[in-house]
């Protein structure tokens, strides 16, 4: 593999890793910042306490489009044949 290869993939997976940091945290405050033990306290979207529907499913399309954008505009296709031809 070559070295802009190796740090093609490092930039990547920075990236992926940061995806993956916001996804959580998105989701750990809202199901935990929302929540509430008692379950008559619970306000709801769509028939969903409104924890759930923020952190899974908003969280869930949020993520969706974030990692689309991301893979169209920062992630770089790799040709592999060529090494293979170098070999």
């Amino acid at each position: 593999m070559k070295k802009e290869h190796v740090k093609i993939a490092n930039r990547e997976a920075w990236i992926g890793v940061g995806l993956v940091i916001f996804n959580f945290v998105w989701w750990f405050a809202f199901a935990y910042g929302f929540g509430s033990k008692d379950p008559q306290d619970y306000t709801y979207v769509l028939g969903l306490p409104a924890w759930f529907f923020y952190s899974c499913v908003l969280g869930f399309i949020i993520m969706a489009i974030l990692v689309t954008i991301v893979v169209k505009k920062f992630f770089v296709a790799i040709p592999f044949d060529e090494e293979m031809e170098e070999k």
